[in-house]
């Protein structure tokens, strides 16, 4: 790498053989390795015989590192950036270097590979097309009942890293929030030795994770089903009650067609319902 550049590098999530050879090239060949942890990391680099001076860069001290990686750019050196597994920045520290180096005028290359969230999506049988990664939720519990109260109706795959001394009171909050019966897959320990993917409705899964202690440790992504759209067609609690509440405000058909926007259900029906209620 005769080119200075901060190189963004993704490392195994579990299984070393996932460690991609233009990686191992890249993290031999910098001049520093910028690290979560340098200890975990020194493991993985002894693993491929990467020597390369190791330098820690992690939420309590990212700030801080920011002159001296750009020194080292500014010296004509390349330095490589790795969180402790997957992806950096993806729940993990990086951006605030990222950003910096990016505005001192310096190129940022991504050696891409393992990603929890993107390895869970591609084996969790829910809609793929569109999804929402949410990361970690609040770790206070009123304020993660909140988020999930939040994003309740939304219709696109949510995808959640967890931890495991959390896991299974954030899935009773969710389900408190979403609905006992609502799809969601609890992915486990991906890579490793004691990998799970296990799909069912929230009430079933709390049981289930309950039941087992052992399913309650190791690394989790939590992928839920989004709320689906109601029918064309269909008049449902919910639409009659934004129908109510617009009619209350509105004329019947300025109420209607508003209402048509909000909920996906055809005017011309809610501009029907509407005339009866009007008429009632």
């Amino acid at each position: 790498m005769s080119e200075s550049a901060l190189y963004v590098v993704a490392t195994p999530i579990g299984n070393l053989q996932d460690m991609s050879q233009r990686a191992v090239e890249v993290l031999k060949n910098a001049e520093v390795i910028a690290a979560e942890d340098t200890r975990h990391s020194a493991r993985l680099m002894a693993h491929f015989n990467i020597n390369t001076r190791l330098i820690s860069v992690h939420d309590h001290n990212e700030r801080q590192r920011i002159d001296s990686i750009l020194d080292l750019l500014r010296a004509g050196n390349s330095v490589a950036l790795i969180s402790d597994a997957g992806t950096p920045l993806i729940s993990d520290p990086g951006f605030v270097v990222v950003r910096a180096v990016r505005e001192a005028g310096f190129k940022v290359v991504p050696v891409p590979g393992c990603a929890a969230f993107v390895a869970a999506l591609s084996a969790a049988g829910l809609p793929s097309d569109r999804f929402a990664f949410e990361g970690f939720p609040p770790a206070k519990r009123n304020a993660r009942q909140q988020c999930y109260l939040e994003l309740a109706s939304e219709s696109r795959t949510l995808i959640f890293y967890e931890s495991p001394h959390r896991v299974l009171e954030s899935l009773k909050d969710m389900s408190d929030a979403m609905g006992a019966d609502r799809q969601v897959v609890v992915a486990r320990e991906l890579t490793k030795t004691f990998e799970t993917i296990h799909s069912a409705p929230l009430a079933e899964l709390i049981d289930w994770m309950a039941a087992d202690h052992n399913q309650q440790k190791g690394e989790f992504v939590l992928l839920v089903h989004g709320k689906p759209k109601p029918e064309a067609g269909v008049v449902d609690n919910n639409v009659e009650h934004v129908l109510d509440v617009l009619l209350a405000e509105l004329p019947v058909k300025q109420a209607s067609a508003l209402a048509s926007k909000i909920t996906g259900v055809k005017k011309n029906l809610l501009y029907k319902l509407a005339l009866e209620k009007a008429d009632s």
